[in-house]
């Protein structure tokens, strides 16, 4: 058993887990990590992408504190205790809250008057402060889940597929939006998704897991500025993506 992954004097995001497993219904034993074994730089946007039930959300959560049964070593970019910010499948807001007191309550003390209007503009939430969730669509309440997250200037991002289920033009500007709020606060940054697209649009390195138990099969690192990853480049990058993991399995 680990203690809650803690922050050192840390510039980066390290993870080095030797094992996880859980107990099945049948009293065996399912091994979900192995050996898994990767870095993120600081303010560096990584991407995980693997089949699915490999383990990716198992990993947030272990990062995120929420897991401590496993073996091995977590290290999170930051000071004494790192603040994460993160965005969940679903956004997970307070129904009898506004969306600036969703957004707020999440503050730590010394943010708590911070002043959210860059943050709420950058989001397109300016004129949507007092609303409450049940008068939001879903890509609305992606962006205050969003909201939520930096307002805390995180020195860590987790993202666990936040886009999913969403049409594609609602995704596609989320994305965007996502990257607009991010480039000018940068963070550490570590995605899930299952949209390879999506990860060379966002991602400065691209982490590809292999099938349970999961460990890094290996990076795809793209080190060209988003501004020219156009839709020609964008599909080059995909070619020589899916050229190196040829044979890999990573879609569900």
């Amino acid at each position: 058993m680990n203690a809650h992954p803690h922050a050192g004097a840390a510039a980066r995001l390290k993870v080095d887990i030797e094992e996880k497993s859980f107990r099945s219904s049948n009293g065996g034993t399912i091994d979900v990590l192995r050996n898994l074994r990767f870095e993120v730089e600081q303010n560096e946007f990584a991407c995980i992408i693997g089949p699915s039930g490999c383990g990716k959300t198992t990993l947030l959560r272990i990062l995120l504190g929420l897991d401590p049964e496993y073996r091995g070593a977590v290290q999170l970019p930051g000071n004494a205790r790192a603040r994460m910010g993160a965005v969940f499948q679903e956004p997970l807001l307070l129904p009898w809250r506004t969306v600036e007191q969703n957004v707020r309550l999440a503050l730590p003390k010394r943010l708590r008057s911070a002043n959210l209007d860059a943050l709420f503009g950058q989001l397109g939430l300016s004129k949507m402060r007092t609303f409450y969730p049940g008068e939001l669509s879903l890509g609305l309440a992606r962006r205050v889940a969003m909201a939520r997250a930096l307002a805390i200037e995180p020195d860590i991002l987790l993202l666990d597929e936040p886009f999913v289920s969403l049409d594609d033009a609602t995704a596609y500007q989320l994305r965007y939006l996502l990257l607009s709020v991010w480039s000018e606060r940068p963070t550490t940054a570590l995605m899930v998704t299952h949209n390879i697209q999506e990860a060379i649009m966002l991602s400065d390195r691209i982490i590809v897991l292999s099938d349970r138990p999961s460990h890094v099969i290996g990076t795809f690192d793209i080190r060209l500025p988003r501004q020219y990853r156009n839709e020609q480049v964008k599909a080059d990058l995909l070619r020589s993506f899916n050229e190196k993991f040829a044979g890999t399995r990573i879609a569900p």
